[in-house]
């Protein structure tokens, strides 16, 4: 039993998370948002899900349109993972978004799920991720973004974990929506000012997009297209690509 995590929560099962009631109460305690700064609160409710899951890393992507993206995580790999599939604009997370549904990858080592996103699948397991786990977040069939947890180890979600999965991610999007209605007002667009505290807010990539925008003539879809086949092509980040356009080491042309 690992002696850093809380005991009952107690009886625990054979995946290392907590069981039964132990888990209701959790859930409950862990993704309160009560008392948290809004800028720290998404970060926190990554770490909840990994220390809740049977999983390694836990993040929580937001979207807005198809140029805009922010991120929290729950450690460096999960970072990577979601700057990776912003880069690429392709992966589990990307899906889940569109499709407004949950997408679960047991294993990007072989078969359909590493067919699907061969990109991503390589590029994650070089980072040692082996299953990834993408849970969309809103209401309505409309989602705001992904909650995305990832295993170093292949094989599927345990029944138990994959039952408690979908009432974690519900109570993530209650949680951000509380941040929203109480630091941007009920009224506000969803992107207040305690989105300032992701990790990556991406004002390099909205800059260079624009400047693309502008050299080439084209749409913020397009540009933004142009910049990550730049970055796919170089071995680079979107975020790195996007600083070269804007310190003029790149320049494109149609």
């Amino acid at each position: 039993m690992d002696q850093n995590r809380p005991e009952d929560d107690g009886r625990r099962t054979g995946t290392g998370a907590p069981s039964g009631h132990g888990r209701t109460k959790r859930l409950v305690d862990l993704f309160s948002v009560e008392g948290l700064s809004a800028a720290d609160a998404p970060a926190v409710l990554c770490r909840a899900c990994v220390d809740l899951l049977d999983i390694t890393g836990a993040s929580i992507s937001l979207y807005g349109g198809d140029t805009g993206a922010l991120w929290w995580s729950s450690d460096p790999v999960a970072e990577r993972l979601a700057e990776a599939q912003y880069t690429l604009g392709d992966g589990p997370c990307r899906t889940a978004s569109r499709a407004a549904a949950p997408v679960l990858a047991a294993d990007l080592t072989k078969g359909p799920d590493a067919r699907r996103w061969p990109v991503f699948a390589q590029q994650a397991v070089e980072l040692g991720v082996r299953a990834v786990f993408s849970l969309p977040l809103g209401a309505g069939g409309l989602a705001i973004g992904t909650l995305d947890l990832y295993r170093d180890t292949p094989g599927p979600l345990s029944e138990q974990d994959q039952s408690f999965a979908f009432p974690v991610s519900e109570a993530i999007t209650s949680a951000l929506l509380s941040l929203h209605s109480t630091q941007g007002g009920r009224n506000a667009p969803f992107a207040p000012h305690w989105l300032d505290g992701a990790e990556n807010d991406h004002e390099e990539v909205h800059q260079a997009t624009g400047m693309i925008m502008v050299h080439l003539g084209v749409d913020p879809e397009y540009a933004l297209a142009r910049l990550r086949a730049h970055a796919f092509v170089h071995a680079q980040s979107v975020t790195e690509a996007a600083r070269d356009v804007i310190a003029g080491k790149i320049r494109f042309h149609e």
